[in-house]
């Protein structure tokens, strides 16, 4: 029964990877048979421990957006084979639907021929992208477009685009791991992966839920998020979805390190320890970016980070949800290390591009960061449990 339910959720997609569509630079902007019964029974859904932990996968939006962010993540994307429509596009969909609904109820994928794997889901969610390529490729006007060139751009092609995204997420790296691995044999048949970005976060037990995450440079990175009712409206549509922006952004830690904490609180606008905006005593304080020294200069620069990033009207506010990416040191021990930044917001024009904007033009901090990646997804609402993600956009 997986085999042939594998043949006709897949069957016309378009033979072969051969074909797949050439993968586009930047611009300005299912394994047969299995074991899935030999695993000892699916963990409870509501059990208390990291390793038993769900996470309600449908409902009316996607989790893994205002989901507190678990430690590990892979974000994987993928370019359509040539021939792939609106039809295929539904097939392929139901099935990673499925697949997905299943792991994170801690139940192994049809068809999986490690169903042990699948029985600690460790509060995994999978979140669904969908590209500007997959709505030209379904005959759909796309509510999302490639991000405009900007200044401190560096990207390289390996790191940008995609038809269709997957954002896997839990607080074990064996549960991203072998969900990612389930989920590309899903979407095989449809398309080839075009890159993939693994990272990662303090893991559960170092800090109490909710605390504000540090990246690869030392600082407190999410503080700004909207909170509470301005979540509603900052972040998600009317119809339960939003879109994302993934910008993977290189940090030029040798450089600064040479640094003083000084110098690196007023490029960024905070002290180092405690997060504090440098016009106040504590991390969630408002920035007063009126407030003068003694010397009659502004608390917070000009091209501070955060002043330069600054949103005062909530409803214009973006969800930061990143994490941090550390690769093999080159022979030297130069570090490659950085950020993936995952920007969820209910409009990319109106509330993303005025900031980063903002950031090309005068932060300071771009002296430190380098992006090399950017791709942008609109996140479609969730669905119910005879549903299937997409099913609005492609049914």
């Amino acid at each position: 029964m997986t085999v042939s339910r594998r043949i006709v959720l897949a069957g016309g997609a378009v033979a072969g990877l051969g074909t797949a569509a050439a993968v586009a630079g930047c611009s300005a902007g299912g394994a047969s048979g299995g074991r899935a019964g030999a695993a000892s029974a699916p963990v409870a859904v509501s059990g208390p421990g990291i390793g038993t932990a769900t996470v309600a996968f449908h409902g009316p939006r996607q989790a893994g957006v205002t989901t507190e962010p678990p430690a590990h993540a892979a974000f994987v994307s993928f370019t359509l084979a040539r021939g792939t429509d609106r039809k295929a596009l539904g097939r392929m969909m139901r099935l990673l639907t499925d697949d997905a609904a299943r792991l994170t109820r801690g139940e192994p994928a049809l068809g999986d021929t490690e169903a042990e794997l699948a029985v600690h889901p460790a509060a995994l969610t999978v979140t669904f992208g969908f590209g500007p390529g997959l709505y030209r490729a379904a005959g759909l006007p796309s509510p999302v477009a490639d991000l405009p060139a900007f200044t401190v751009d560096r990207l390289q092609d390996r790191w940008c685009g995609g038809d269709l995204l997957l954002q896997i997420c839990a607080d074990d790296p064996l549960t991203v791991t072998h969900a990612q691995r389930m989920l590309i044999k899903d979407a095989r048949p449809f398309g080839g992966v075009r890159w993939v970005q693994r990272g990662f976060r303090r893991s559960p037990g170092v800090h109490p839920a909710g605390f504000t995450q540090r990246n690869v440079l030392g600082q407190l990175d999410g503080t700004a998020n909207p909170r509470d009712a301005a979540m509603e409206t900052a972040v998600w549509n009317p119809d339960g979805g939003t879109t994302l922006v993934v910008r993977r952004i290189r940090a030029e830690i040798e450089t600064w390190d040479l640094l003083s904490v000084s110098d690196k609180e007023n490029a960024v606008g905070r002290r180092m320890t405690s997060g504090a905006p440098l016009s106040g005593t504590a991390e969630f304080d408002e920035p007063d970016f009126a407030k003068l020294d003694d010397t009659g200069l502004p608390l917070m620069p000009d091209f501070a980070h955060v002043t330069r990033a600054r949103m005062t009207d909530p409803r214009f506010k973006i969800l930061r949800r990143p994490y941090n990416y550390d690769e093999a040191p080159d022979a030297q021990g130069r570090p490659d290390s950085g950020l993936i930044f995952a920007s969820y917001q209910a409009d990319i024009e109106r509330q993303y591009l005025p900031i980063q904007r903002r950031l090309a033009e005068k932060d300071l901090l771009n002296e430190w960061t380098t992006p090399i990646g950017s791709s942008v997804f609109a996140i479609p609402p969730g669905c119910a449990q005879d549903g299937w993600i997409g099913e609005r956009v492609l049914g």
